[in-house]
């Protein structure tokens, strides 16, 4: 497919760039997608939740009653899971969720989210750009020229650590380079500005 080149201004520059089918015109694969988002969510958790077992609470260990003639069932400790401040039954415990998945798939995952942002038209292609100091203000007018309304994910061939700033607090925006594109970032954007460059990025990449 081709797309135009567009400027900062939003306007069309005349040029059009071709984007290779091996990365923007593949059947997407629903599953492979389904699986390397699980995995970056998955590691996103930190797995220090912890709860207090009957061994571990603070109590007596005496017995609280006699075994027999209570008319109640029999009670050894005050600690049990059945009492107020007790234990608690199989809580959870600190863990790891992190998951291994095969970089192959990894890999299918990705250009399938691109190829499914290509085929629903929520590609857009920019020259390449830079700011000369960190300016929240002057990206969110380039963001204007564009009229983007959703999430954005801006994608550089490079750290452009001006870009990056200017954009980190403005909500519904993301900025990331090329090479770390991810699964998850891809499908939780509305539209996906490349800056022209970072194509060329892509094509090495999933090339390798």
């Amino acid at each position: 497919m081709e797309l135009s080149v567009l400027n900062i201004k939003g306007e069309d520059t005349g040029r059009k760039v071709t984007l290779s089918d091996a990365i923007f015109g593949l059947e997407p694969n629903e599953h492979a997608m389904y699986l390397d988002v699980k995995q970056y969510l998955a590691n996103q958790r930190q797995g220090t939740h912890k709860s207090k077992e009957r061994n571990e609470v603070a109590g007596s260990t005496k017995k609280i009653k006699k075994q027999k003639g209570t008319g109640g069932a029999r009670a050894g400790s005050i600690k049990s899971p059945l009492f107020v401040g007790g234990g608690r039954v199989f809580g959870p415990k600190p863990r790891n969720y992190s998951f291994k998945l095969n970089k192959k798939l990894k890999e299918v995952a990705r250009l399938s989210a691109l190829s499914l942002l290509a085929r629903d038209n929520k590609v857009a292609l920019v020259e390449s750009f830079s700011l000369d100091t960190p300016k929240t203000k002057e990206m969110i007018s380039i963001l204007k020229n564009f009229s983007l309304t959703g999430k954005t994910l801006v994608v550089t061939p490079s750290v452009n650590q001006n870009v990056v700033l200017s954009g980190r607090n403005i909500p519904k925006l993301k900025v990331a380079t090329a090479a770390d594109l991810n699964t998850y970032d891809l499908l939780n954007t509305d539209k996906l500005i490349l800056v022209e460059e970072s194509v060329n990025v892509l094509e090495t990449l999933f090339s390798a």
